[in-house]
């Protein structure tokens, strides 16, 4: 016999299926919406500087900033990874509390033993609080304690370019019974392609500009530059201090570019800060790290060029980006200031207040480099 209603009951039954299923749709979409307006709870790390340079049996400090995100709040543990041999990390605090979107800073002070072996090791700085954690990498290069009459740094001890590019470096000396001119030189090291450049060299003061320009067929890899300083101590005898410091080419980074300058001209004993532009064409979020400034060179004015008045880079100092890394840079062109980085941590470039004739610096504007290491996000 043919049920006359069976036909209706299976449109019902499709009806209600279908139903069913969009309902079950809308509840998943539902709930992908609320994922996506309530983000997990999780922890960012930032580190500066992203690298240092000591001796055998030095000390490194670093300052560790922790952000709370997606609404997280607690105590948050501090640990490092990474050390070589005879190195310890201390944290003070050990431990920092974080409310819902708040931050929070720590110093890390790195002792070495003067058995530490030489060489750059990569560190890894997290934080953690029960199951949520958040870290970030920074490197430490340990050299060879070779003279106590002076000793020479290196910041950043490791910067990562694209071939073609140019990276810089700053070299401090401390100083004990040497105060003469210290000369430079790269012992080898060098990329093929590359050319290193001091400036000033030889050193008067405390610091010195290494730079290295690496052409478009530069290979890829890691270098390691061994760097030697040259002077005389007080009795005439010859002393030597060592730095290395790492070279990565990398040609799968897009380059960025870096530019700025000093905002009018500069008399002895003043200094300007530099709001960095940077310009990210990659087309992603950028993590910029190893920010570093160089006085390439001084043009001078017409009237300081007629009367042969002398001015050089050795009239000049730099004190290098002091903020967070990895600092996180959108697509586009942007300031540090858009970046909200505070302007006490912005690279400045002072004239040194000299006892010698400094006329010839009178309006002359600086020729400056830059250099940074940056990955993708």
């Amino acid at each position: 016999m043919h049920n006359q209603d069976g036909h209706p009951r299976r449109k019902r039954r499709v009806i209600k299926s279908a139903l069913i299923a969009l309902l079950l749709l809308l509840i998943s979409a539902g709930a992908l919406i609320a994922a996506a307006n309530n983000p997990k709870p999780g922890i960012t790390v930032q580190i500066s500087p992203a690298s240092q340079s000591v001796q055998q049996g030095q000390s490194a400090t670093y300052t560790v900033t922790l952000t709370s995100t997606g609404g997280f709040s607690g105590a948050v543990n501090l640990t490092t990874a990474g050390l070589q041999a005879g190195a310890a990390g201390a944290y003070t605090p050990s431990s920092v509390s974080l409310k819902s979107g708040s931050s929070a800073t720590a110093t890390l002070n790195i002792t070495t033993a003067a058995t530490t072996p030489a060489g750059t090791s990569s560190l890894t700085i997290t934080g953690t609080s029960g199951k949520v954690s958040g870290s970030t990498t920074a490197s430490l290069t340990v050299n060879y304690k070779m003279s106590t009459s002076f000793s020479v740094s290196a910041t950043p001890d490791s910067v990562t370019i694209p071939p073609g590019a140019t990276a810089v470096y700053t070299l401090q000396l401390t100083r004990n019974n040497l105060s003469g001119p210290v000369n430079f030189n790269v012992l080898g090291g060098l990329p093929a392609g590359a050319t290193a450049s001091f400036s000033p060299n030889p050193a008067t003061g405390n610091s010195t500009t290494l730079q290295v320009t690496t052409t478009s067929a530069s290979p890829n890899g890691t270098s390691s530059l061994c760097l030697v300083g040259t002077g005389k101590d007080s009795s005439g005898k010859a002393q030597y201090a060592y730095a290395n410091v790492q070279l990565v080419l990398d040609s799968s980074i897009k380059q960025f570019a870096l530019s700025g300058n000093v905002p009018g001209t500069l008399s002895p004993g003043t200094s300007a800060g530099l709001d960095l532009q940077i310009s990210n064409p990659t087309g992603k979020s950028l993590a910029l790290t190893n920010l570093s400034v160089a006085i390439a060179g001084v043009n001078r004015s017409v009237d300081a060029v007629a009367k042969n008045l002398a001015c050089t880079p050795a009239d000049f100092t730099v004190t290098q980006y002091s903020g967070p890394y990895p600092l996180a840079v959108p697509t586009g062109t942007s300031a540090l200031s858009g970046l909200n980085v505070a302007p006490n941590a912005w690279p400045r470039v002072a004239m040194l207040d000299t006892s010698a004739n400094q006329d010839g610096c009178k309006g002359a504007s600086l020729k400056l480099t830059y250099s940074g290491s940056g990955q993708g996000n």
